[in-house]
């Protein structure tokens, strides 16, 4: 055969199996081919489970948003899907205003297995029309908005490149989940935005989120019960009250959670850097476990490291009881930087079940106010500072 002709077939072979990876393995469904209207003002929920339904039907299938504004009161994308679904979005799609009080979530992705969402565009939740009638952070007594994607029953997944602003809830809730990436995404909602959480992970297992940057009114990254394996990396956190675990022990038939790992993560201008958070007295008693933050960078952070297992935000708390949440085996190696506060490292455990096994080694958290070393603060913990030269190096 023609050495040419055998070049040509090659690379047109290449060409293909390329051009199959990069349209998801299968036709594009355009929301615009089915009704939607991009002025910012039409309730396009019906065209786009309607491009969903076809996509999720058709083996690799692809719906398409693409550039201009696509208003959605609420949607439901559902599977089980017909092989590997994609969600890709260059446009903006835009909630309704309003508080939604009545309504769970704005967008939901359920039931799916390979699937991905990914593109440049936008989710914009009109959180700033509902942020007045939110008093949850005041009063557990209260009917919250709804969040904004939530991503349920769903594995071997991605969630790459796209963003999320001024949620009216959560941005993101991920529940009941396995084998999910998030990867590149930006997430941003003003400081004073009420319990609005980036990422709020739940009963989920084999969650990655990766290079996300997150700026929002509250935890960046929330991680709940019930959750095993969750990897976090090079995330940038700030404003918001940094990532934590929990708070756990407020509600009956919570399950442990244990494999946590933050490393080379970034916290600015955070009321928090990392937390462990229980209440007291709890309604269970399970356990936090395996848990390791390392390579932690803090700029101006009022609380860098703290474990406060008398966590509560409301005054209506009695502290009449103990936590009842076992919490051993947490590492805090190499968080370095300035801390907001005096009190850098702030461990203040149950006194009926004691914290175990709290490693720290590799610290140096300087106070920004003077440059002076940090101090630690610590009750009922078992505490061990490894290595020479820390700061802090030990508790008071």
């Amino acid at each position: 055969m023609d050495l040419k002709l055998v070049l040509s077939l090659c690379v047109c072979l290449v060409f293909l199996l390329c051009t199959r990876e990069v349209h998801g393995l299968g036709t594009i469904f355009k929301v615009t081919n089915f009704g939607a209207i991009p002025d910012g003002k039409t309730d396009n929920s019906k065209a786009f489970v309607g491009a969903w339904a076809k996509a999720c039907s058709t083996r690799g299938g692809v719906v398409e948003v693409p550039l201009g504004t696509y208003k959605l009161s609420s949607a439901t994308f559902q599977g089980p899907c017909n092989g590997e679904t994609l969600f890709r979005i260059k446009g903006t799609i835009k909630a309704s205003n309003g508080p939604s009080l009545d309504q769970e979530y704005w967008i939901e992705f359920r039931d799916i297995d390979g699937f991905t969402i990914l593109g440049n565009g936008t989710f914009d939740g009109k959180g700033k029309s509902a942020w007045s009638y939110n008093n949850c952070h005041k009063s557990s007594n209260c009917d919250h908005p709804p969040v904004s994607i939530r991503i349920i029953s769903v594995k071997n997944s991605v969630i790459r490149g796209i963003n999320s602003k001024n949620s009216k809830w959560f941005h993101f809730h991920i529940a009941l989940c396995d084998n999910v990436l998030v990867n590149n995404i930006d997430i941003i909602a003003p400081a004073n935005s009420p319990n609005t959480d980036g990422i709020h992970i739940s009963n989920s297992n084999n969650i990655r989120i990766r290079n996300t940057r997150i700026s929002t009114g509250d935890d960046c990254i929330s991680i709940g019960d019930g959750n095993t394996n969750i990897n976090i990396t090079r995330v940038l956190c700030g404003p918001g009250h940094g990532i934590s675990i929990g708070s756990l022990g407020k509600y009956k038939n919570e399950e442990d959670v244990r494999g946590i790992t933050v490393t080379n993560c970034s916290f600015t201008n955070t009321d928090n850097g990392l937390r462990i958070k229980t209440w007291a007295p709890s309604t269970v008693s399970t356990t936090v476990s395996d848990v390791t933050f390392a390579n932690i960078n803090m700029n101006n952070v009022k609380n860098p490291v703290i474990i406060d297992q008398y966590y509560c935000p409301h005054s209506s708390c009695s502290h009449q009881g103990e936590s009842d949440i076992t919490i051993k085996g947490v590492k805090f190696i190499n968080v370095k930087g300035n801390s907001a506060s005096k009190v850098g490292v702030d461990i203040q455990c149950s006194k009926s079940k004691p914290c175990k096994d709290i490693l720290l080694s590799g610290m140096n958290l300087k106070y920004k106010g003077t440059g002076q070393p940090t101090t630690a603060s610590c009750s009922n913990a078992g505490l061990i500072f490894v290595g020479p030269n820390q700061t802090p190096s030990r508790c008071f």
